[in-house]
Order: C-alpha cells, then structure tokens, then sequence
C-alpha cells in the first residue's frame, strides 16, 4: 500500500518536525533521544496537561512507524502519565491516537494525545455505536485473523491462544 506523505519533512512543511529540530519552540514535558512530548496547544478539557508524545523520526501513522519507534512511544507515555496525573489532578487519562485525516488526524505525523481525565469532567467522544450480531463479529474478526496472517504478522493475543488449545 502506498504510503500517504501529507507532511513533506524534507521540504520543511511538518511543524512537529520543526518541534523536534528545535526549529520552532514547545512547551516540552519529556524528551530524549527518540522521543518528544509536549503540552497541547488547544488542550481537551478543563485540566491542564494535555500533552503529545511522538516520534521524533517522521511517520505520517502508525502503520507507517517501525516497532522499535513506536516501543520507544509506548515507554515514554508510560513515563508521562504518572506526572501528567499528579500535576493536573486526574483520575485517569484517555491516550488517543487519531490515525489519518477522516479519524482527526489534523498534523500529518504521528502523534498521541494523552489527556487528563476526572470523573463528570465533560469530555466525551461521541460515537455513533451499534450492536453487532454474533455472526458478524465472527465472521470480521476470521477476516482480520487472515489479513494479519497474510502480511506474515502475529496475531496480538497469545493468551487467547493458549485458552483455546486448553479447551479443546
């Protein structure tokens, strides 16, 4: 699948790009060799903290990113909350990833937000939900076991697995 570059790097275009250069200035929470966070510039909700963690390497998503860059992510957020919690007060944080433009990705290169929370805060992700039948949610989840098998990648849940052969 081609690759979306929506926020061309090499000519300069990408402001998270220019964050991590040091070109432009942010209001910086964490950083170190792979990765930046920041505070949010137009944060969710009435406590303060909401902070963006990314890559400091170029990738338009997360299908775009490697692995090892998005463990580095991982591991960094894991660092933040704690502090993020403790500075604002939150009961919890909602980490959201917006992954292309019609899911809300507005800046072109992978971020996460991570967004403090307290119980009746009024921040609310408004989804159009259903309810699936059994069939169909059988039927979708083999389509994406086969899809996951094809690209030659391990499904992500080896407990579930070994329920399974326990069971039988």
């Amino acid at each position: 699948m081609a690759k979306k570059k929506n926020c061309d790097k090499s000519n300069g275009d990408c402001i998270f790009c220019k964050f991590t250069k040091g070109e432009m200035q942010a209001p910086i929470v964490y950083e170190d060799k792979n990765v930046l966070a920041f505070l949010d510039i137009s944060p969710a909700g009435a406590l303060e903290g909401h902070t963006l963690v990314l890559p400091k390497k170029h990738f338009v998503d997360i299908e775009d990113c490697a692995e090892a860059d998005l463990k580095q992510v991982a591991c960094a957020i894991k660092k933040i909350i704690p502090a993020i919690k403790k500075v604002s007060g939150a009961d919890g944080i909602n980490i959201l990833q917006n992954n292309g433009k019609c899911a809300g990705q507005y800046v072109m290169h992978l971020h996460f937000h991570l967004i403090p929370r307290k119980q009746g805060d009024g921040i609310w992700f408004e989804t159009k939900r259903r309810e699936a039948k059994p069939l169909e949610l059988t039927e979708v989840a083999i389509q994406i076991k086969n899809e996951i098998k094809q690209k030659n990648q391990t499904p992500p849940t080896p407990k579930r697995a070994q329920r399974k052969e326990k069971t039988q």
